[in-house]
C-alpha cells in the first residue's frame, strides 16, 4: 500500500500497476486532462506537476517544500507520503490563481498546449521565490525555473513577464491558508514501514532504511533500483518495456543526507541534484555552474547524484567532474560495504564494477584544496536542457611554475566517463607553459578515439577537448583575461 495527498484528498493505492506514471495516473485514472503529454521523455515540460514534501528548516520547524517535476518520468510509487498538485488544483472558488491570472494579463498563452506546464512551473517558482530580491535575481530565477518548459509558439517574452508579475508581490493563496492542515495531514501519512504496489504481474517496493533496502535487493537481485527515474522511466515511456520489479530508494532518509567533514563531503546516493547544488557549488563553483546547465530544474529536482553515476552513461555530466576531483563511491551489498574510486566503477559501455544486489550508498567528494585549481566545461548544442557533446574537467596543482599533479576527465569522448591518463602524464613534472599544454593536447589524441553521432563528429569532439584544455590554461595562467563564456555549439 502507498498513500499520498492529491491536493487535500487522501489517495490510497494497493494494486495499481507500478509502471503507471503520474501523468497517466492523472489523465487515465483520475480523468484530469489538464496535464499534457508532449514528449514522454522529460524534455518539453508540458507535463509539469508540483510535489509537496515535509522538510525541516534551520530552526527545526516543519515546513512544506514545493518542487516541480516531470510527471511523464515519475512513477506513482514515488508519491508515497507526499502531496501531488496538478493544474486543476490552482483555481479556487471560481477564481484563477495569481500565476494563472498573470498568464492571462501578460498574454502568455497561445495555442495553450504547453500552458499547464508553464503554470505549474510558475507556481513552484512563486512558492520558492526570494522575498525582496532584485529584478535581475528574479529574472535569473524565472529563466532557471522555465528552462525546462518549451513553447512551440515561441511565446517566451510574455511568459517571462507573467513570471515577473506573479513573483514581484506574491499573493497569499489557498495553499498558504491550508499550510498547517497540509503539514498535519502529511505527518499523519508519514510511512512507517515498507510500502508496496503490486498488481500481480509487477511490483514496486518502497523501503525506508538502508538496511531494508539491502535486504530487499538481496531478495530481489534482478529488481531495478528507482531513484529519480529520469532515465529508468524511459524504458517504459519510450521503449515500452515494462519493469517487473522495482525498488524505490527515494524514501530512504539515510541516502538523502549531505555530511561535511574536514577533508570531504559525503553525499547520499538518493540526494537530488538540486540538493547537491549548495554543497558542491560552495566547494567548487564550476561544479555549481555545470549543475545549472544539467538538464532542467524539473530533472534536477528529481534526478539524483547516485543515479547519474549508476546508469553509467558515457555522457552523464557529473561523473567527469567527480573523477577529476578524485571522488569515491561507497558500494553496499547486504551488510558489506566497499569503497571504490569512481574512475574504477566504469568498465565499458553501461558496464560497471557493481556486483549483483550491490548498490551505491553514498558518494565521497574531497573538499577543495587551495593549492589545486579545478575547472569544468560543457559543450552542447543548446545552453539549457541539453546533453553534452563533450564534458571536460581539469584539476591541476602547480608549484613554482611546475605541474606537480594533474587530473583530467572527459565525458562524450569514449564509451565511459574516463580519465585522460596520457594527457596527465604529459603535464605532470613539466613547466606550466603553453608548450607543455600543446604537448598535452596532442596526447589527448592517444587517450581518446571518439565516435561521430548526431551531437557531434569525432573530429569536433577531439578538437573541442583540446581547446578546453587550452582554455583552462588561459583562465588559470592569466586570470585577468575573461574567457569564461558559455560553451555550446
Amino acid at each position: 500500500m502507498i498513500q499520498f495527498l492529491l491536493n487535500q484528498e487522501l489517495k490510497t493505492e494497493h494494486a495499481l500497476d507500478p509502471n503507471v506514471t503520474v501523468l497517466n495516473y492523472l489523465r487515465e485514472h483520475l480523468h484530469k486532462s489538464g496535464t499534457k503529454e508532449g514528449c514522454a521523455s522529460g524534455d518539453c515540460g508540458a507535463c509539469t506537476v508540483v510535489v509537496g514534501e515535509l522538510t525541516t528548516d534551520a530552526a527545526g520547524q516543519e515546513q512544506l517544500s514545493y518542487r516541480s517535476l516531470n510527471s511523464c518520468l515519475t512513477f506513482v510509487a514515488s508519491l508515497h507520503g507526499k502531496q501531488l498538485l496538478s493544474v486543476e488544483d490552482l483555481k479556487h472558488r471560481g477564481q484563477l490563481h495569481s500565476v494563472q491570472q498573470a498568464m492571462v494579463d501578460c498574454h502568455g498563452s497561445q495555442c495553450g498546449f504547453c500552458t499547464p506546464g508553464f503554470v505549474m512551473s510558475l507556481f513552484a517558482l512563486q512558492k520558492n521565490s526570494t522575498e525582496n530580491a532584485s529584478s535581475e535575481f528574479r529574472q535569473a530565477q524565472a529563466h532557471e525555473a522555465l528552462a525546462g518548459n518549451l513553447c512551440r509558439c515561441t511565446g517566451y517574452r510574455p511568459i517571462l513577464a507573467a513570471a515577473e508579475q506573479c513573483c514581484t508581490a506574491p499573493q497569499a493563496d489557498q495553499f498558504d491558508a491550508l499550510k498547517a492542515q497540509t503539514i498535519a495531514r502529511l505527518k499523519a501519512i508519514v510511512p512507517t514501514q515498507t510500502g508496496e504496489l503490486d498488481n500481480g504481474d509487477k511490483r514496486c517496493l518502497v523501503p525506508l532504511t538502508v538496511a531494508d533496502l539491502a535486504d530487499l535487493y538481496s531478495a530481489h537481485p534482478h529488481a531495478r533500483l528507482l531513484a529519480g527515474g529520469t532515465d529508468l522511466a524511459l524504458e517504459v515511456t519510450q521503449f515500452h518495456r515494462p519493469l517487473p520489479v522495482m525498488i524505490y530508494v527515494g524514501n530512504v532518509a539515510e541516502m538523502k543526507t549531505i555530511q561535511h567533514f574536514d577533508d570531504r563531503i559525503e553525499i547520499g546516493a538518493a540526494t537530488s541534484l538540486t540538493d547537491c547544488y549548495g554543497a558542491l557549488s560552495h566547494e567548487y563553483p564550476d561544479f555549481g555552474q555545470l549543475l545549472h546547465r544539467f538538464a532542467s530544474l524539473q530533472i534536477r529536482n528529481q534526478g539524483t547524484l547516485g543515479g547519474n553515476i549508476g546508469n553509467a552513461s558515457p555522457i552523464g555530466d557529473s561523473p567527469p567532474l567527480l573523477i577529476a576531483l578524485g571522488a569515491q563511491i561507497v558500494l553496499r551489498k547486504a551488510e558489506q560495504r566497499r569503497i571504490l574510486a569512481l574512475e574504477d566503477y566504469f568498465i565499458d559501455y553501461r558496464v560497471t564494477a557493481r556486483q549483483e544486489s550491490e548498490f551505491i550508498e553514498r558518494i565521497i567528494v574531497p573538499k577543495a584544496n587551495a593549492r589545486q585549481t579545478f575547472r569544468a566545461y560543457k559543450v552542447s548544442k543548446r545552453l539549457d536542457d541539453d546533453i553534452s557533446a563533450v564534458c571536460a574537467a581539469f584539476r591541476l596543482q602547480v608549484e613554482n611554475d611546475v605541474i606537480v599533479d594533474a587530473r583530467a576527465a572527459f565525458g562524450g569522448m569514449a564509451a565511459i566517463p574516463k580519465r585522460a591518463t596520457r594527457c596527465e602524464q604529459a603535464l605532470i613534472g613539466q613547466p606550466w607553459t603553453e608548450a607543455t599544454v600543446e604537448r598535452a593536447c596532442g596526447a589527448l589524441a592517444e587517450d581518446f578515439t571518439p565516435l561521430t553521432d548526431f551531437r557531434a563528429s569525432k573530429e569536433y569532439r577531439l578538437l573541442s577537448a583540446q581547446n578546453l584544455l587550452r582554455k583552462y590554461f588561459i583562465e588559470v595562467k592569466t586570470p585577468h583575461i575573461q574567457t569564461r563564456v558559455t560553451d555550446y555549439v
